[in-house]
């Protein structure tokens, strides 16, 4: 089975939040997109406070979104073009199925 539809997902510094938004309420999603704070944990202090280094933890906030496969394409690039350098992380997962039960 091919997908024809992914799950991307965005880990984000926090102060890049309404920026991000701003972008995605732009694009034309059927679904539109969740967001919410998560933290994440690695190996690197490369840009952690010293509270984070002591917790070992970052704040981050995390947006997930489904995407058309013909769009992903252009996403990524204007997330490169727009973020570049700014430390967001991704993931891009094909979609078996979705719905509303």
């Amino acid at each position: 089975m091919i997908a024809s539809e992914y799950l991307v997902t965005l880990n984000i510094p926090p102060s890049l939040e309404e920026m991000l938004v701003d972008q995605l309420l732009l694009l034309e999603s059927e679904h539109g997109f969740s967001s919410f704070q998560v933290y994440a944990h690695h190996h690197e202090n490369k840009n952690l406070s010293l509270a984070e280094q002591v917790t070992g933890r970052q704040k981050r906030t995390r947006f997930q979104m489904y995407i058309p496969e013909h769009e992903l394409p252009s996403l990524l690039a204007q997330l490169r073009r727009d973020f570049k350098g700014s430390g967001i992380q991704y993931w891009v997962m094909p979609v078996i199925d979705s719905g509303v039960i």
